[in-house]
């Protein structure tokens, strides 16, 4: 169980990123490559009417997904008063359990609109990719969040070692730890990258001649 002072600084405390921030790292950092390629598109006038409405579903369901676990604020803000974002009843939404809801409205949305199921799953991994960008920064700023809910319920975080001096603990485990946290911000770009290869974006090699 929380501690009291740790419970309350995760349920009430609104020192997180704000949303245009949480919002932008996900289009212009993890979507980087996305957006280099709609640009150069664009400039070679390659866009019709289709793949604006097909673009702007992209855009959609990657920001609502960058700001899907602080949802509860919404209203909350409306019907007490408070910003209080981080749980719906008992339900931590800076959760790995609670992207599965992200992930799976995505997915059905994506089928009603493109009738592929190939499509359908990559529009849920693309919204996955933006809830977990959410996490990730939220990680950073506050320290730890509740991932594993309800396996295990205390908050953890996976950046807990940048600020460690090695010399502080068993060199092993902090490279792992290191490891650990670099793997999950190129997880989160991985998924993001093959959501959109699906989606009309093909990334490639081209040999050098």
């Amino acid at each position: 169980m929380y501690s009291s002072g740790l419970y309350n600084n995760l349920v009430y405390n609104t020192n997180m990123p704000y949303p245009m921030f949480h919002l932008s790292f996900f289009i212009f950092c993890i979507s980087l490559v996305g957006i280099f390629a709609i640009v150069g598109s664009g400039f070679r006038k390659e866009i019709g009417l289709k793949d604006v409405k097909h673009l702007s579903l992209l855009f959609f369901v990657g920001s609502v997904g960058s700001l899907f676990p602080d949802v509860p604020a919404v209203w909350n803000y409306i019907l007490n008063g408070s910003m209080q974002h981080t749980r719906i009843w008992m339900i931590p939404t800076h959760s790995l359990l609670f992207g599965i809801v992200a992930f799976v409205l995505a997915m059905m949305l994506g089928y009603l609109v493109y009738r592929d199921s190939s499509k359908a799953m990559s529009l849920g991994i693309f919204a996955e990719a933006a809830f977990l960008s959410h996490l990730l920064l939220d990680d950073i700023a506050e320290g730890g969040l509740t991932y594993l809910y309800p396996v295990y319920n205390e908050p953890m975080s996976i950046f807990v070692f940048m600020n460690v001096r090695l010399s502080g603990v068993d060199f092993f485990y902090y490279n792992f730890a290191c490891f650990v946290s670099v793997f999950f911000i190129f997880a989160v770009m991985f998924m993001a990258l093959l959501a959109l290869k699906d989606l009309g974006f093909g990334f490639r090699y081209e040999p050098i001649e």
